[in-house]
């Protein structure tokens, strides 16, 4: 699954391809994730530009003109491709057509993939713009796993499997420890890791892959690494759960409990 660094590409570069075309057609294909009717999605999108295209969380937000949004969330399997003209692409959600003969498809195999129309808003901070006071308050309250916490959508958007991994690696701490056990000046360590890491992320998938739209680039990533034994620097990763996620660390990161 795209998670917060990839979509800030995405995001990026979708801008870059789409801002100021005007959408001549959008098209529904799957609807069972839809949460209007296709007749009011078109009415609603139809003849009105891309003012611009922005992450919220793990979803992408396709702002129009007339201030409605398309919310995109690719879930697990979700592709998002380009095409001039005609639709090729297999196992498409949903297209939208731009009037100079551009358009953009939503794939996924598996159907779960989920085109939103003005999405509620959403009050949990973003993994890039929190308070800290506010997120040491959610781990001092909790003998939850420290992963699990990062990865809570109803605690910090935008952080999934692969970086939590990262962030924690980074910070020297266990995926295990009880979040409330964490020491004061190790939790603060911890909120910079998780800005640095997701922003390094980017910055280096923007140089590797400039002008990518969809896919997960991962091969720069020390810990989270399913195929390799050790990290660059020559730890030993280990595997194991954190509840049902596989978790990858070494044992420099230290168990607080």
């Amino acid at each position: 699954m795209p998670e917060l660094p990839d979509l800030q590409v995405f995001s990026r570069n979708l801008t870059k391809a789409l801002k100021g075309k005007k959408l001549e057609k959008i098209k529904v294909i799957i609807a069972q994730k839809l949460n209007v009717t296709e007749k009011e999605l078109k009415n609603t999108l139809e003849s009105h530009k891309i003012s611009d295209v922005y992450r919220v969380g793990k979803e992408l937000h396709f702002e129009f003109e007339n201030k409605h949004v398309l919310s995109l969330h690719l879930m697990l399997h979700g592709q998002l491709f380009l095409y001039n003209n005609t639709n090729e692409n297999k196992f498409t959600i949903i297209e939208m057509l731009f009037d100079d003969g551009i358009g953009l498809a939503l794939t996924d195999f598996q159907k779960a993939a989920t085109p939103t129309l003005d999405p509620a808003d959403n009050s949990t901070p973003d993994a890039l713009d929190f308070d800290d006071k506010y997120f040491e308050n959610k781990l001092a309250a909790t003998r939850t796993p420290v992963k699990t916490v990062l990865i809570d959508q109803h605690v910090l958007r935008g952080i999934g499997n692969a970086y939590a991994d990262e962030i924690l690696y980074d910070a020297k701490i266990s995926p295990f420890s009880p979040s409330n056990k964490i020491p004061s000046g190790k939790v603060k360590q911890l909120i910079k890791s998780i800005k640095s890491v997701l922003e390094n992320a980017e910055k280096h998938i923007l140089k590797n892959h400039p002008d990518i739209i969809s896919g997960e680039f991962r091969g720069f990533l020390k810990v989270h690494q399913p195929k390799r034994k050790e990290t660059p620097s020559g730890e030993t990763i280990h595997q194991k759960p954190v509840g049902s996620r596989k978790t990858y660390y070494t044992d420099a990161q230290e168990l607080y409990d």
